[in-house]
This record gives C-alpha cells, sequence and structure tokens, in this order.
C-alpha cells in the first residue's frame, strides 16, 4: 500500500474576519467534481490543528472546512466586541459563517462535543439553516447539563473555578498567573501517569502531548473557556425541537458522558436519532497527528452515509 503523502496544516489555513473579529479556517477541497461540502465544529478544548487528522480523513468524502469559533483556537472573543461568550450569542456567530459560506449550497455538519451544543442552537434560533443541512452528525455531543457522569466533587470543583474564571479580572489573573506555559507543562507531568491522553506515552510522546495540551490552554480564550464549562454544566436544550435527524457516534465507556441519557435527550430535540458506537479508549483523542489516529473515530457505518451523500 502506498504511504499516505504527510500534509502540512498551513497549506490549508486562511485568515478570516466576520463581526470584526479575527480568527482562522481550513478549507481542504475535494479532489472530486460535485463533491459534498463538509464542515466540522470541534470542541471547547482543541483547535484546527489538532482537528487536521479529521480533515484529511474526511477530504475523502467531500470538501472539508473547520473555522475557528470566537474565543477558541487562537480567534478573538465576543468580550472584543461587547458581547458575552453565552452559548446563543456563539450560535449566532456560527449562523452568520453558514449563511455567508454556504448561500446556495448543502452542508454535512459534523459537531464535536460541545461543537454540537452550538450547532445544536443554531438550528434551535434559526430553523431555516435545517433546510441547509444534508447530513448531521454528531461526535460525542451532548444536549443536556444531565449527559455528564462526573463525580459531584469535581463537578462542584469545575463550577466554582469556570465561575470565577468567567469574570474579567479573575479571568486576567488566570491567563497571567496560571496557564502559562511551565506551569501548565509541570501540572501536566506531575499528573501524567494518571491522565487518560498522557499515561500510554513513551518519553518522546508524553513530551509531544504535553507540548501541544499546552499550547491549546495557551491559545484558547481564559474567559471564554470558563463561561463556557460554567454554563455547559447547567445547559437544558430539550424545549425546542428540531427538524432534522442526527447521527450520533458514541464512545464506548466514555468517562464523561452516560451515551443512553445522552441518546434520551437527543430523541427529545431531533426527529431520529440513529446512534453509531465506537470502541475506542477516551473522549476525544489526544494529539491528531495524521489520518489514521482520526479514522477509529469514523466509524464504518458513518463512513457509507458520507459516501452516499451528494
Amino acid at each position: 500500500m502506498a504511504k499516505r503523502k504527510k500534509l502540512n496544516p498551513a497549506d490549508y489555513i486562511v485568515p478570516i474576519n466576520i463581526n470584526n473579529m479575527n480568527g482562522r479556517m481550513l478549507r481542504m477541497p475535494s479532489q472530486k467534481s460535485k463533491a459534498n461540502e463538509i464542515l466540522v465544529i470541534y470542541g471547547m478544548h482543541a483547535s484546527i490543528e489538532r482537528m487536521f487528522g479529521f480533515a484529511e480523513e474526511l477530504n475523502k468524502y467531500g470538501t472539508v472546512t473547520i473555522p475557528d469559533l470566537p474565543g477558541f483556537g487562537g480567534m478573538d472573543p465576543l468580550y472584543k466586541i461587547g458581547e458575552k461568550a453565552t452559548l446563543d450569542n456563539l450560535a449566532d456567530y456560527l449562523t452568520s459563517f453558514v449563511k455567508l459560506r454556504y448561500k446556495k449550497k448543502r452542508v454535512t455538519i459534523i459537531a464535536m462535543s460541545y461543537g454540537f451544543l452550538v450547532v445544536t442552537r443554531m438550528l434551535q434560533k434559526y430553523p431555516e439553516i435545517s433546510k441547509k443541512i444534508e447530513l448531521l452528525v454528531s461526535l460525542v455531543g451532548f444536549v443536556h447539563y444531565e449527559d455528564f457522569h462526573i463525580k459531584r466533587s469535581t463537578l462542584t470543583l469545575i463550577k466554582m473555578v469556570s465561575k470565577f474564571g468567567s469574570y474579567k479580572l479573575p479571568a486576567f489573573i488566570l491567563k497571567t498567573l496560571v496557564f502559562r506555559g511551565p506551569q501548565i507543562k509541570f501540572t501536566y507531568r506531575i499528573i501524567a501517569k494518571n491522565h487518560r491522553k498522557l499515561y500510554d506515552a513513551d518519553e518522546v510522546e508524553l513530551e509531544k502531548r504535553i507540548n501541544f495540551e499546552t499550547e491549546l490552554w495557551k491559545i484558547n480564550d481564559v474567559r471564554t473557556r470558563a463561561r463556557v464549562a460554567n454554563d455547559m454544566f447547567k445547559v437544558d436544550l430539550c424545549k425546542t425541537r428540531v427538524n432534522l435527524p442526527v447521527t450520533h457516534v458514541a464512545i464506548a465507556n466514555d468517562h464523561f458522558f452516560d451515551n443512553g441519557i445522552v441518546e434520551q435527550h437527543m430523541n427529545i430535540i431531533y426527529s431520529n436519532v440513529t446512534v453509531i458506537t465506537a470502541d475506542m479508549k477516551g473522549h476525544a483523542p489526544t494529539v491528531v497527528a495524521d489520518a489514521a489516529t482520526a479514522a477509529a473515530y469514523l466509524p464504518k457505518e458513518l463512513r457509507k452515509l458520507l459516501s452516499r451523500k451528494k
């Protein structure tokens, strides 16, 4: 089998400016004519670079676009334009992006984790967007705070810290004193043996993963991240229906979510829910360095759907 050519993310990333906020967008054109348009929305602890392996793998099925959201991946936060990083405001931004990029086109949307929350809220607020959707896919997504199964003590700590960090001055303090490279790396090295993303790495791979995780903590806006973390443990999107089916990829033994509860809540919102279970070790990959790493998160049942959508 021919070895896959290693691609450089920088060759596919371009700057974008929407609503006076600067960010980036990956655009990987398909080699096929009349290709599917595939829009990928990543979660709260990610970046375009982290999702590049997904872009490579999904490129088999169409043209792939991965944008930053405000406050994520190094993009300017909503606070820059005087708005709060609420779910509704992030959904408004995503709506602007979809309308600008896919004016007369239909699109497949694949959203991971928190990204699916933003997509769901967009479809609830702007139901006309549903007409543009060719296929909607949740990769370990959620829609309700009860979808999480986390220790009460851990949950309480997260809520306290995220509430503190959602204010301007505390966020500045956290950014300048806590979320700095040396401090983050030191913390990761201490917990590496018990961390799901780090425990199985040798010394070289461990250093690589820690450096990547450190960069994610540095580039994602602290105040946005804190507000999002605080809100998602209170969110309930089950009050508004969406007239679309969804394909939900769940991870067997997901350490964040109760898959049965997630499915129940999605069924309240969406017209139909098809669940595909991927047998992976964790909620999300560590460093997605290549398409082979991402491939396992795209089960064959999902690939069949992507192949037949035109």
